[in-house]
């Protein structure tokens, strides 16, 4: 198959509001250089990890079907469920990006208001912990130095305090919003209790906000998905995480798609109202999605970890014979698809 090239997705790297919304318009279906008359809207909110997956094949898919609009937006995985299952039909989006899966509140406000969802994994991500690239004392933490990091019990306020050895340097941590499924992955697998997760963090929806945060504060520590760190590589420093086992690993490509980056790696996902997929826009458009996962996901402009074939092939499945509900409604909480889709290879 040809490789076809994307254009550069910027949306990853800091902006200014003049230049997002430009980008934003860039990616749709020809906004602002001639609304076709006849042309069809996607809506897409969500996630805003998941968010450069789709901004890529909204801008692939404007060459096959110039008629359609794929508007993308990003309020966080739980402000997009809310937009998912507004009370009003007229206001749902079509797709909800989420980075982590829906929860069985937001199963059951989708039960609620009558909308039937298909559940489709599209990736696997890395949670990143990043601290300001002048860092030369901080290589690695384990789970436990980050789980007393980010406690309310005991606030951490200087490095001195997290380990004798680090300076005497003021602590300011950085990360996602409440809204954020990223925000939730980390609280269920460092802090594990979100009543003890502390709330004085410097917190925002955007990631882009939060790498030049860190990037300009020599005392940050703060955690956002692979593909944000990957495209800011050269203004963060990654760190290695232990774990448990003793074994501190970075994550990377290979070290997400094989599972060794324990428990900072996730599945991510699209969440499509069964009715709009019913529409004819909106299945052309998941299945221009599905029909190829890996040219979006693994773009060198977008940077995440394709699933195993056998998994894609059980999603595009899913989504053909439009079997509705999660996988997670039973209590699933696995990290890795393979547990609740079925073994690789199957």
């Amino acid at each position: 198959m040809r490789q076809t090239r994307l254009p550069r997705l910027s949306l990853r790297r800091p902006l200014t509001a003049a230049g997002l919304s430009a980008a934003l318009l860039g990616f749709a279906a020809c906004v602002g250089c001639g609304k076709l008359p006849q042309s069809k809207e996607i809506l897409v909110d969500g996630s805003s990890t998941v968010e450069p997956i789709l901004l890529a094949a909204a801008e692939l898919f404007r060459s096959e079907a110039p008629d359609v609009q794929v508007n993308v937006s990003a309020s966080g995985t739980g402000g997009g469920f809310k937009k998912f299952t507004d009370e009003q039909p007229e206001l749902r989006t079509d797709i909800s990006n989420a980075s982590r899966p829906i929860r069985d509140e937001e199963r059951a406000r989708a039960a609620q208001v009558g909308v039937e969802f298909l559940e489709l994994p599209i990736a696997y991500d890395g949670l990143s912990i990043v601290v300001h690239p002048s860092n030369d004392f901080c290589d690695q933490l384990s789970v436990e130095e980050l789980r007393r990091m980010w406690s309310r019990r005991e606030p951490l306020t200087n490095w001195r305090q997290v380990r004798a050895s680090f300076p005497d340097l003021p602590l300011r941590l950085y990360g996602p919003g409440h809204d954020s499924g990223t925000y939730d992955y980390f609280v269920e697998a460092i802090v594990h209790d979100k009543n003890d997760m502390r709330s004085d963090y410097i917190a925002n929806e955007n990631d882009n906000v939060l790498v030049q945060g860190v990037s300009k504060d020599r005392g940050a520590l703060g955690f956002f998905g692979f593909a944000y760190f990957e495209a800011n590589a050269d203004r963060l420093k990654l760190l290695a995480i232990d774990g448990g086992n003793g074994k501190a690993i970075k994550p990377s490509r290979t070290t997400i798609a094989s599972g060794e980056y324990t428990p900072l790696s996730r599945p991510m996902f699209v969440y499509v109202n069964k009715a709009a997929a019913r529409r004819d826009e909106v299945r052309r458009f998941i299945e221009f999605l599905l029909n190829d996962p890996r040219r979006f996901v693994e773009h060198p402009e977008v940077g995440y970890v394709g699933l195993p074939d056998s998994l894609y092939s059980m999603v595009r499945a899913r989504f053909r014979e439009g079997r509705s509900g999660s996988v997670y409604a039973n209590g699933g909480h696995a990290s890795r698809l393979e547990v609740l889709f079925g073994p690789v290879g199957s």
